[in-house]
């Protein structure tokens, strides 16, 4: 019987990942990332973030080398490709779709104040009830960026993309988006359902600078036949037949479709990540809401996405700053020698640039409590994940305000939902059950493909096979000291974020 392979990248600001899939056991036969360590992020300016797009062009075929090489599957074996990405980046080519300059990446902050004058002028009501969102630091405030302070090069784009855009663009020649792209971009109109030509008149924009748009399940574009001769990796004419951000992606991974579906990821950022079947939003843009994998013109599908850049991030910078010599797992257990509070430490975690969830503060990381002759290092690394946690709550709470019930949060195996400690604070803080699953978002890509081909009928079918790998539900005992500590946490917060409205 002849083989049959679905293939997913997922293209993130750490690393760019391949999945190679069994089509038809839904089991992921081998799987590797590129770098091995976690790429670079130019930061040439505080609040700057830049990451070079031909580099995740090399990490991409890098990590699908070694897949094609470990499972020994033949390039006419995969029949379809699907791509996850991180959102709201901004890449621009020229006519011989050549990359501009280094890609502006999500947690970039340089174009906030941009979107903020776009927010007022164009009106607060205007761009909720049309984009949802306010204009905020996404593509198109990027893009304007752009447009005012490197004029030289704004006068040579071509097109601007996405970084699943560009991958696909890569691999097929071709330029186009999707809907769910444009959206959290800030480029489309849920009103008029069409490309936000307001916003784009308002910024000074050509519409052509735009990708054709092509549906999220479908055969988007097909690999070049000059891919096939330079890698011998694909062969000419496999679709790509599905792309969407890393958010939307990975609730498509753990099976998160439906009104009231809660999916979770805790990697450099942290979301949470709802679906909704109503056209709505925060009235000062803490939480976004973005077209979800299935959204159409015909049914809304909404993902309203809480973000938290100063996530995974903070661990990290603890490993390599703190504990250089430790692993995250014995990190872990230095945490857990700690009770819950962290003994009056508390860390407010936003050292990663502007928080959409602070209405676009960069506040910064800071440490409250710390007493030189009763806290060590244990102390900061349980403080450092209950801050993580308790920003999740802050901003859950928000998608409360909004009508979202948040009782049981699925989430894949990996990153900070590894330490027992996040994801037990996490379980006691908001009172949710938790569900680990054993996917990924490369993994999801591929099957997403699988969809986007016929492959398979419907999403059902397509994870069928997703295997459930623990359950965490909230300690009885222990959600009242949680909560208090919670509201200590809050407390700090809101102090700071009272400290920068008299700054400003």
């Amino acid at each position: 019987m002849a083989k049959s392979y679905l293939l997913g990248f997922d293209v993130g600001s750490s690393s760019v990942k391949a999945s190679l899939v069994d089509s038809e056991t839904g089991i992921c036969i081998a799987q590797k990332f590129y770098p091995e360590s976690e790429a670079e992020i130019k930061s040439i300016k505080v609040g700057w973030a830049e990451q070079n797009p031909n580099d995740w062009w090399e990490n991409a075929l890098k990590s699908l080398a070694f897949v094609m090489k470990v499972s020994k599957a033949k390039a006419e074996e995969i029949k379809a490709i699907g791509i996850s990405y991180q959102m709201h980046g901004l890449v621009c080519v020229d006519k011989d779709k050549q990359v501009l300059r280094d890609a502006i990446i999500w947690c970039d902050s340089r174009a906030v104040s941009y979107g903020d004058k776009a927010f007022e002028e164009l009106g607060k009501e205007k761009c909720l009830q049309h984009l949802l969102n306010s204009p905020g630091n996404f593509t198109a405030s990027k893009l304007k960026w752009v447009k005012e302070n490197e004029p030289h090069i704004y006068a040579k784009i071509y097109k601007i993309m996405l970084p699943g855009d560009y991958i696909a663009m890569r691999l097929s020649d071709e330029i186009n988006t999707t809907i769910e792209g444009l959206s959290e971009g800030i480029f489309w109109d849920f009103k008029q359902n069409k490309v936000a030509d307001f916003l784009l008149d308002y910024y000074g924009f050509a519409s052509d600078v735009l990708p054709n748009i092509v549906p999220t399940f479908s055969i988007q574009c097909v690999v070049s036949k000059k891919i096939e001769e330079e890698t011998g990796l694909l062969k000419a004419g496999t679709p790509i037949c599905y792309r969407a951000g890393d958010q939307p992606n990975n609730a498509l991974s753990l099976n998160v479709f439906n009104p009231g579906e809660i999916a979770s990821t805790a990697g450099t950022s942290g979301v949470v990540y709802g679906v909704s079947d109503k056209v709505n939003y925060d009235k000062v843009s803490r939480v976004n809401s973005f077209a979800h994998v299935n959204h159409t013109n015909s049914m809304t599908r909404l993902g309203v996405l809480l973000c938290i850049n100063g996530t995974g991030i903070l661990n990290s910078w603890l490993k390599h700053n703190i504990c250089p010599t430790a692993s995250y797992n014995e990190m872990n257990a230095l945490a857990e020698k700690i009770p819950i509070g962290s003994n009056g430490v508390s860390i407010i975690p936003f050292g990663n640039g502007a928080e959409r969830v602070l209405e676009n503060r960069e506040l910064g990381c800071s440490i409250y409590g710390l007493n030189f002759n009763n806290h060590t290092t244990n102390n900061l690394l349980r403080a450092a994940q209950e801050g993580i946690v308790f920003s999740f709550c802050y901003g859950m709470e928000i998608m409360q305000q909004m009508g979202m019930a948040i009782e049981k949060i699925h989430a894949g195996n990996a990153n900070m939902f590894l330490s027992n400690i996040f994801r037990q604070t996490l379980a006691n803080c908001s009172v949710a059950t938790i569900e680990l699953f054993d996917t990924d978002g490369s993994v999801g890509a591929a099957k997403g493909a699988g969809i986007g081909i016929g492959f398979y009928k419907d999403n059902n079918e397509a994870f069928s096979t997703l295997k459930r790998i623990a359950t965490i539900e909230p300690i009885t005992n222990e959600i009242d000291a949680t909560r208090q500590a919670y509201q200590n946490w809050k407390n700090k917060l809101l102090s700071e974020i009272d400290k920068s409205n008299i700054s400003k």
